[in-house]
């Protein structure tokens, strides 16, 4: 029996921690996590028919105190966000952080057969230490690729490019999704990107020039009619330019490029780079991406090479400046098409020779 006026604390049955002291904390609440240990600690007062918590796995937000929620239907529409959770015996976790490990499993939901085969890639390093970009080597061939642990994607693309590949971008050998990641395994480019090269200092004008025009070539095809759709690159930056030692150029990454949708006015999500991703993927202008978004970027990416710098702290000198304002229009439909641009470019690379 507690005393009127007396201090009441609760404490966490697993790290010992003050619950009472911790923000937010009160025991009205169904639920908390106690923030000295993680530990999910569920309310007692609080009856239900199960003594496991269901969480939303998209938003976490506590299931069983959604009305008319019951284990019985198998899976529950979550009421806050929308999204269809499975009420599966294989869902269910002894603590929080098996959970949430569980949450960030890459391989969540694929089938044996699929964990089999990725078994066979050898993992042999990282790029640039991310924990999503991994340099394996094929058990049986001895032959070394890129595996990727995506989040972000659009699959339909990304089983577009494996059956029909394009030159100069890496070639998708297998793709494996489960609940939490797109896995894809694809050819691994030897080479520095961009980004390192320009670590180095600016380069000639016609070579500049010259890998633009490479660009410009991949863009045609992602771009062009032969596709049920164009397809909008949405990142090109120097990170993932690539260039070989016999000075190939390769566009790398397409975990945030969309199909060209015409009837759209602005993009569901914004996606792109800072500097390079032009107006409309940030949500200005009036209309969503385009294949005149990448163009803009190939613009930004022209001055960075031959200046250093922006276009808005310097300009590259004309007749280059002339193209590079026209790709970076604020109105897309002033810039170039890809095809466009690429033949102003190769007549530019023409009076180099000369």
């Amino acid at each position: 029996m507690i005393t009127p006026g007396e201090e009441y604390y609760e404490y966490c049955p697993r790290c010992d921690a003050n619950l009472t002291l911790q923000k937010g904390y009160s025991n009205e609440l169904p639920y908390w996590i106690c923030l000295g240990c993680g530990e999910l600690l569920t309310n007692p007062a609080f009856e239900d028919e199960s003594d496991i918590s269901w969480f939303c796995d998209r938003c976490g937000e506590l299931l069983n105190r959604q009305p008319g929620f019951t284990e019985k239907k198998g899976e529950w529409v979550c009421s806050r966000c929308g999204y269809t959770n499975k009420i599966a015996p294989r869902e269910v976790y002894i603590s929080r952080d098996e959970y949430l490990a569980a949450q960030a499993d890459p391989y969540k939901g694929l089938p044996d057969s699929s964990v089999l085969e990725l078994s066979l890639y050898e993992e042999i390093g990282k790029i640039e230490d991310r924990e999503d970009i991994i340099i394996v080597r094929s058990k049986d061939t001895g032959k070394t690729f890129i595996k990727k642990l995506l989040s972000v994607y659009d699959r339909s693309i990304y089983d577009h490019l494996s059956e029909h590949p394009v030159d100069n971008m890496p070639r998708i050998k297998a793709l494996y999704e489960g609940e939490n990641r797109l896995v894809v395994i694809e050819e691994f480019i030897d080479g520095r990107t961009l980004e390192s090269v320009l670590g180095d200092g600016s380069l000639p004008e016609a070579e500049a020039v010259r890998i633009a025009i490479s660009l410009c070539r991949i863009l045609a095809v992602l771009h062009g009619n032969a596709l049920p759709s164009p397809i909008i690159h949405r990142d090109i930056k120097p990170s993932n330019i690539m260039i070989t030692p016999e000075g190939e150029v390769y566009l790398l990454d397409v975990n945030v490029a969309k199909w060209y949708d015409p009837d759209r006015s602005d993009d569901t999500r914004y996606m792109g780079t800072r500097y390079f991703a032009a107006p409309e993927q940030a949500g200005f202008g009036l209309k969503a991406s385009s294949v005149k978004s990448d163009i803009y970027a190939v613009g930004i990416l022209l001055n960075l090479m031959v200046t250093g710098c922006l276009p808005r702290e310097k300009r590259a000198d004309e007749p280059l400046w002339s193209v590079i304002e026209r790709c970076i229009s604020l109105e897309a439909d002033r810039r170039y098409s890809a095809e466009e641009l690429l033949s102003v470019l190769e007549g530019l690379a023409n009076g180099y020779r000369g």
